[in-house]
């Protein structure tokens, strides 16, 4: 993730859209059909993050098993020294000093907080001085606590999930570009550098209209997958563009704007779906 600066947690509140749904019913020898208005939920009805994580996690760990990915923690040789937790919390861009510092905050004396000094000085860099194994095996201990499993929850919701939906709501995306905007920002971090969250954003403005801006959903949500694999492909460890390609435009060219399940893709050539 990219250096980022703290912010206010945020309230999330649901977006409600009326959409039409059809439904048939049973009369004598034939069918009457009915437009009644659903709500149409953001992606942080408790469902529909739950769906995002899921999706996340089929991309960051080749599982859609997201809480067991708590203990996580290795080195994937990107430069950003470890990468760890639920949405891939690292040693060399602050977020894993921010998480770490929150968990003290909530628990003083934790297995971790001894680690703080060490990872302010690693903070901006890929080393992994005064940490190591040790710190491998104490984060591995540490994810059973769930007061740090909170603390993880807290952050990523804080630094990622909330200011992507927010923006995207902003933007008058339904669910699925609230997953898109949430995907980047974990992959790319927050910031408005060219290569970050809001610089993938930026480029996108500029091809096509938000929907806020009285835009198309379809062509402004192309246009952000088109700049976001731009960046992608600057960066090694970010090339494969299977989690653009065969999970997010997929489900882009079936219009399932509100990422309603089922859900079938690929991420890395390996399928996955989400039945309900």
């Amino acid at each position: 993730m990219a250096t980022h600066h703290r912010t206010a947690r945020t309230a999330l509140a649901i977006v409600l859209a009326a959409v039409p749904l059809t439904l048939a019913t049973a009369g004598v020898g034939h069918a009457e059909s009915s437009t009644v208005a659903v709500a149409a939920v953001g992606l942080d009805d408790a469902h529909k993050k739950d769906i995002a994580m899921q999706l996340v996690s089929s991309a960051e760990n080749s599982s859609l098993d997201w809480k067991a990915q708590y203990k996580y923690i290795e080195d994937i040789g990107d430069g950003r020294g470890y990468t760890a937790g639920i949405i891939g919390f690292c040693s060399g861009t602050g977020d894993m000093l921010d998480l770490v510092q929150h968990y003290t905050d909530l628990k003083p004396g934790n297995i971790l907080a001894k680690y703080l000094p060490a990872l302010k000085k690693v903070n901006g860099s890929e080393s992994h001085s005064g940490l190591g194994t040790a710190f491998e095996k104490d984060w591995a201990t540490a994810a059973k606590d769930t007061v740090f499993q909170k603390a993880q929850n807290d952050e990523r919701d804080r630094v990622y999930f909330n200011p992507a939906v927010n923006q995207a709501k902003a933007d008058g995306l339904r669910a699925l570009g609230q997953f898109i905007y949430y995907d980047a920002i974990v992959m790319h971090g927050p910031g408005s550098d060219s290569d970050s969250f809001g610089g993938i954003r930026s480029a996108a403005l500029k091809k096509a209209k938000s929907p806020a801006q009285g835009g198309d959903e379809t062509a402004y949500l192309k246009a952000f997958l088109a700049a976001r694999k731009v960046v992608m492909k600057k960066e090694e460890a970010h090339a494969d563009t299977s989690r653009v390609d065969t999970e997010q435009t997929v489900f882009l060219n079936a219009k399932n704007f509100d990422l309603n399940p089922p859900l079938k893709w690929k991420v890395y050539g390996d399928p996955y779906s989400i039945n309900s």
